[in-house]
């Protein structure tokens, strides 16, 4: 989703091109606050880019609470709050109405501890106080004998890129994608939190009843730090693939749960970090 604002755009002068400041129309991605709320008890609100809510709030909820499958979000359903059209005529930002997301969680599903703040679209665990990821691990991230080829890994943020409508616009959007160790794509999404783009893709393979994501690569457009593994081991995937580098805590526990972490990652280059015996091509 993306809105239109006036701005000044500045341009140094070239001995091609005189210097110009003009006033012109540029498109930007929107940025709202989206409410969580389990069994009418608001429980945070994330700022992300409007679209594939249902997805983000499950993808966030299989980290926070252990949501496992479908069947364990109840009553799963979106609406969005009225204007209050009197603080909207003061400054025109005041009294937006706000999305939310309401559910229930089905019986054996705990429910994650309220957190009284907003989560930016930059923040992934942001209060979490624990960094063991041992009880987010449901199976192993690869079946026996799996392996990615060098040439599939480094291929895979172009093909990212190329289905990132949005930012084609705007300039100002992450992007995650799921995709199979052939280098074929069954999902992107995206958000101007990298994290939100991450909880939209695990939402989708919730829904799809593709999680554990066994064998799968999870494709970011940003750094990798401890969320983005956090997330990656909650959704079972078998490696990260990322345009920029990783934390060296991102190393460190990419390694204890036996993921491929692939950064730095361009067409026929890239750094491999961690599971480097399960990429093949190498030499």
């Amino acid at each position: 989703m993306t809105a239109r604002r006036r701005i000044t755009r500045v341009r140094a002068g070239s001995p091609d091109r005189p210097a110009s400041v003009e006033s012109v129309g540029d498109e930007l991605t929107v940025e709202a606050p989206l409410n969580l709320i389990v069994s009418g008890e608001p429980i945070a609100t994330l700022m992300r880019t409007p679209g594939h809510d249902i997805e983000l709030a499950a993808g966030w909820l299989t980290v926070e609470s252990g949501v496992r499958s479908a069947s364990d979000l109840l009553g799963l359903r979106q609406c969005r709050t009225s204007d209050d059209l009197d603080l909207r005529a003061l400054d025109g930002i005041s009294g937006r109405g706000v999305d939310q997301v309401h559910l229930a969680l089905a019986a054996g599903v705990q429910a994650p501890r309220p957190r009284a703040w907003v989560t930016g679209a930059a923040c992934g665990v942001c209060s979490a106080d624990v960094l063991d990821l041992s009880p987010l691990r449901r199976s192993g991230p690869h079946t026996a004998g799996w392996t990615v080829a060098a040439e599939v890994l480094q291929g895979l943020p172009d093909q990212v890129r190329q289905r990132q409508r949005t930012f084609e616009r705007t300039g100002s959007l992450h992007a995650a994608g799921l995709a199979t160790a052939t280098g074929s794509l069954l999902v992107v999404r995206e958000d101007v939190g990298r994290h939100n783009a991450v909880d939209k893709v695990t939402g989708w393979a919730l829904f799809a009843d593709r999680l554990p994501a066994t064998d799968l690569l999870l494709v970011v457009s940003g750094r990798v730090s401890f969320e983005i593994i956090q997330k990656a081991v909650a959704a079972g995937v078998a490696g990260v693939v990322a345009v920029s580098a990783p934390s060296d805590l991102a190393v460190d526990l990419a390694r204890e749960h036996e993921l491929v972490l692939a950064g730095m990652v361009r067409p026929g280059r890239m750094n491999v970090y961690s599971g480097g015996e399960l990429v093949t091509g190498l030499g």
